[in-house]
């Protein structure tokens, strides 16, 4: 083919240039796309750090990093220059093939975890596939128990609140009753056992247990870590009984609490973690990282597999983020800000109880007034999420500054009498 004489800009192709407002472009949408989000909020068309635009020129402060994705903001320029390049170089392979950056993403990710010897990594394109991975896995934990007897090892235990997905393995996993009915039967063996009883949890655990799925903080949940004690109980139980405990950190994990593992201060090794979101910085990618020999011998060739999943664009941009993250010690400014915010919305008046590491926190309210609050958020230029009715969480670029936290912290009251005004 011959090249075109000119080439388009994106707006030439997408049709941003005349008359583009909002409400113009909500009208394509719900005549074109499946309605399974409902109505988008706003068409955001611009971003920069940690404020975005939308098609009318609004400006916003995002406070919600596209639910902790966007690890360095939008449009970082060092992400986008390492995304292109690399797609000006090669973009797909398919797995049949690899790739530098595939080798070199998952040599960072094994060094940054402490993996030991013999741990391995396989790359998705999304959290729920990182977690769909993971589920056969457990699934493949069908050797005899520690007392050498054999038993089907039918039971996979997670915890009520969890959210680990959306495909079928990951949703059998997530307790939320309005996401699983829908689509039941699904993929049976769990059981969903009470939030951060420790009792509960070791009297589930069996020679009948293949794995353990946890989250160290349950985000959709409103932001709840798992109780001191708890990922050291999971790990000797799990461990007595040859059961597999593996962490879904896709949401806590890559610098979101201030660490590159939430689990890491547990003082324990995993079986398998899970990673996705912050990894790419914005571009899509998923990890499943087996910890030791044991583990990553359980998925052998052509028992797992994924077209897309490691492409050189996705790890490149996976890559880019780590390099920015571990080079300008964005994890040591991501606590001091989240300290600051945590400290900030502490003392406001109306806010009950403030939860979370680093700038994964959730807080809630006095009253159930949290999506009002949102919309009032969102009116005044602030982008964040209510999981609950009096709950509200914040997830922003790692990047966020405390005077850009400073300006939420200021305008938070005003949108709290707004939203109880409303009521």
């Amino acid at each position: 083919m011959n090249q075109l004489e000119k080439s388009p800009e994106l707006s030439d192709i997408v049709g941003t240039r005349g008359p583009g407002t909002g409400a113009d472009w909500l009208a394509r949408y719900s005549s074109s796309l499946l309605g399974v989000f409902g109505t988008p909020q706003r068409v955001l068309v611009r971003g920069a750090g940690c404020l975005v635009w939308d098609a009318d020129g609004k400006e916003y402060l995002d406070l919600l990093g596209g639910i902790a994705v966007n690890a360095l903001g939008h449009a970082h320029p060092f992400v986008t220059s390492v995304i292109s390049s690399q797609l000006a170089t090669l973009g797909h392979v398919s797995n049949f093939f690899t790739s530098p950056t595939q080798i070199a993403l998952a040599e960072k990710l094994l060094e940054l975890s402490h993996a030991p010897a013999g741990s391995k990594v396989f790359f998705a394109n999304s959290g729920t596939e990182a977690v769909e991975a993971a589920f056969k896995l457990a699934r493949r934990n069908t050797g005899a128990s520690p007392d050498n007897t054999v038993k089907p090892r039918t039971k996979i235990i997670a915890l009520e609140g969890a959210f680990h997905g959306r495909t079928m393995g990951a949703l059998a996993l997530t307790a939320k009753e309005a996401y699983r009915a829908p689509f039941a039967p699904l993929p049976g063996g769990v059981e969903h056992i009470p939030f951060g009883d420790i009792d509960a949890l070791r009297a589930a655990v069996d020679e009948t247990t293949a794995a353990v799925f946890l989250e160290p903080i349950q985000g959709e949940a409103g932001v709840r870590p798992l109780p001191p004690g708890y990922l050291q109980a999971a790990r000797e139980a799990t461990s007595a009984a040859g059961a597999l405990l593996i962490l879904d950190e896709v949401q806590t994990g890559i610098g979101r609490t201030g660490k590159w593992l939430a689990s890491e201060d547990a003082g324990i090794v995993p079986d398998a973690v899970t990673l996705a979101k912050g990894l790419g910085g914005g571009f899509p990618i998923g990890a499943l990282v087996t910890f030791g020999p044991a583990t990553s011998a359980l998925l052998t060739a052509g028992q797992h597999g994924t077209t897309f999943g490691g492409n050189p664009v996705a790890t490149a941009a996976a890559l880019a983020t780590l390099h920015v993250l571990e080079n300008q010690q964005v994890l040591a400014h991501v606590r001091v800000v989240g300290e600051h915010l945590r400290a900030g919305l502490a003392g406001i008046d109306g806010v009950t109880e403030v939860r979370g590491e680093g700038l994964l926190i959730g807080f809630d309210l006095d009253a159930d007034v949290a999506p009002a609050v949102v919309a009032a958020g969102l009116e005044a230029g602030f982008i964040i999420n209510s999981p609950g009715l009096h709950t509200i969480r914040l997830a922003p670029p790692l990047i966020l500054t405390t005077s850009q936290a400073d300006l939420f912290l200021a305008a938070l009251p005003a949108l709290l009498r707004t939203a109880k005004d409303a009521q």
